[in-house]
């Protein structure tokens, strides 16, 4: 079958801001209580909702995450994000050549996807293809989101490419019958990632957007020669 919709993941993948978020995660933690490195973030909860890692750090800690974390997460991220943060090299060009229809599936919130595809220009590029984990019950590693973007889309799951840069969302791509590129050209990104990704279950794994295009039409090329 064709390739009808490419679905984008967000933090890795579109911007480069996998190093930035664990690092603001790690500091505001640390500082309410729960000493993390930015390392364990990555490790721990790349590609996972917010909703999911604060249950998880909330049921060690033995009590809720006070309220003043939120806010001071968020100040803390979306500061960096207009300061430091980068779109993905080569994405721009990418979505100017893709015939496919895109959209973007992460587990980020609506709001963090403002301020960090906003600064990048690309949230009016992708708006208002744009699908959080906060719409649906289960985050990834379910497949719940992207089928929902699927789904919302109007495009059978089996004709979709997911683009990832997490275990978490290639686990999700897989059970959701879904084509799944694992990314690895983002800044947080080790020499041995991609066999990390492969090894987790992408179909191919890819380091420089640009390759995007071509990697499309080759899938496209293998399914109609199967």
């Amino acid at each position: 079958m064709p390739i009808d919709l490419i679905i984008f993941d967000c933090d890795g993948v579109l911007v480069d801001s996998e190093v930035i978020s664990c690092r603001a995660h790690a500091d505001v933690l640390t500082r309410h209580g729960y000493p993390i490195t930015s390392e364990q973030v990555f490790e721990r909860f790349l590609g996972r909702s917010t909703r999911q890692a604060n249950l998880e750090i909330e049921t060690e800690l033995g009590r809720k995450l006070p309220e003043a974390y939120h806010g001071d997460l968020q100040d803390e991220l979306f500061g960096a994000f207009e300061r430091d943060l980068e779109a993905i090299r080569g994405i721009h060009d990418v979505l100017d050549q893709v015939k496919q229809r895109v959209c973007v599936a992460s587990s980020g919130s609506h709001q963090r996807m403002r301020v960090s595809l906003g600064s990048t220009s690309l949230h009016e590029r992708l708006a208002p293809n744009i699908f959080s984990a906060s719409q649906v019950k289960n985050g990834k590693p379910a497949p719940d989101l992207f089928l929902f973007a699927a789904k919302e889309m109007g495009v059978p799951p089996e004709r979709c490419v997911v683009i990832e840069d997490s275990l978490a969302g290639i686990a999700g791509a897989r059970a959701a019958g879904m084509v799944v590129f694992g990314f690895y050209g983002g800044s947080h990104c080790s020499p041995h990632y991609a066999d990390v990704l492969r090894q987790a279950g992408a179909d191919l794994t890819f380091g420089d957007m640009r390759q995007l295009p071509d990697l499309v039409r080759r899938v496209e090329a293998d399914a109609v020669v199967g």
